[in-house]
């Protein structure tokens, strides 16, 4: 049995999105985490060691980190659109940007939102090679690995949707976002970001 360990309108937003991708069976347990703002806190009943989401439970296993979680599912459910398997000739790319994402793309995009690039040369540097690799990427094709979609667009799109000024201008981002805005399993996911009733 999957159990997402969920905080609504957190990162693991992301992670609702793909198991709905899937088409996974699973369960949703709903916890506090400790907000920006300084608003909630650590909930005990987070496995989380950080008190952090998103946490997976499989069968008494415990996985955390988006990227790893985001692996751990796809390769779970080999047949998705949404991972490359063993053998897939994508699997290096696929592998590769899930890395890229939790090592370069998003301490980027917070190093930005920080203000810490503009005092920083090399950390400005960095930023603005990672905008143009993704940039780049998505003016040649629709999605991050070519022409299917794969949860490595959830991961990209998700982080867009919730603050668009973490990449620069580009028609190419913007059709992606609204691309993976259209999706179905987007819709499914937002109806269950909350428990019933809140």
């Amino acid at each position: 049995m999957l159990t997402l360990v969920h905080a609504p309108l957190s990162r693991s937003f992301r992670m609702l999105w793909l198991l709905e991708e899937l088409v996974a069976d699973y369960d949703i347990r709903y916890v506090t985490i400790r907000r920006r703002d300084g608003s909630g806190g650590v909930d005990p009943d987070n496995p989380h060691p950080h008190g952090q989401v998103p946490a997976l439970l499989h069968d008494g296993r415990l996985v955390t980190e988006s990227v790893a979680v985001a692996q751990y599912l796809t390769d779970l459910f080999p047949r998705s659109e949404m991972g490359r398997p063993m053998g897939d000739p994508q699997r290096g790319d696929y592998l590769s940007w899930l890395a890229y994402y939790a090592g370069v793309i998003e301490p980027m995009q917070i190093a930005h939102m920080t203000g810490s690039t503009a005092g920083n040369p090399d950390l400005a540097r960095l930023h603005a090679a990672m905008c143009e690799r993704v940039i780049t990427t998505l003016e040649a094709q629709p999605y991050v690995l070519g022409d299917r979609v794969s949860s490595v667009d959830i991961i990209v799109a998700s982080s867009l949707m919730w603050m668009r000024d973490l990449l620069p201008p580009s028609a190419a981002i913007d059709a992606h976002v609204a691309r993976m805005a259209a999706r179905p399993a987007l819709q499914r996911a937002q109806a269950k970001d909350r428990p019933e009733g809140q």
